[in-house]
């Protein structure tokens, strides 16, 4: 070990990633039970799941264009 690793903060990050790591494996495998199991349960959802995506990607991928938002340069504040 170097004398970095003994400092607290480096043990509370390396302690950080572990249960980052953990968290993560736990996320997967359980995706995966959730996915195997109700297979048929996420096959009947996803034409919904797909029309319902629709309005939501319009709503939030619309967001920064603008639309008419933005002064002319040669306007005034009247």
């Amino acid at each position: 070990m170097s004398h970095l690793e003994n400092r607290p903060d480096a043990m509370e990050h390396q302690h950080a990633r572990r249960s980052n790591w953990a968290w993560w494996v736990f996320a997967i495998v359980a995706l995966y039970y959730l996915v195997t199991e109700h297979q048929a349960h996420l096959m009947g959802a996803l034409p919904y799941l797909l029309l319902l995506a629709c309005p939501l990607m319009h709503l939030f991928m619309h967001h920064g264009h603008g639309h008419g938002h933005h002064k002319q340069s040669g306007e005034d504040d009247k």
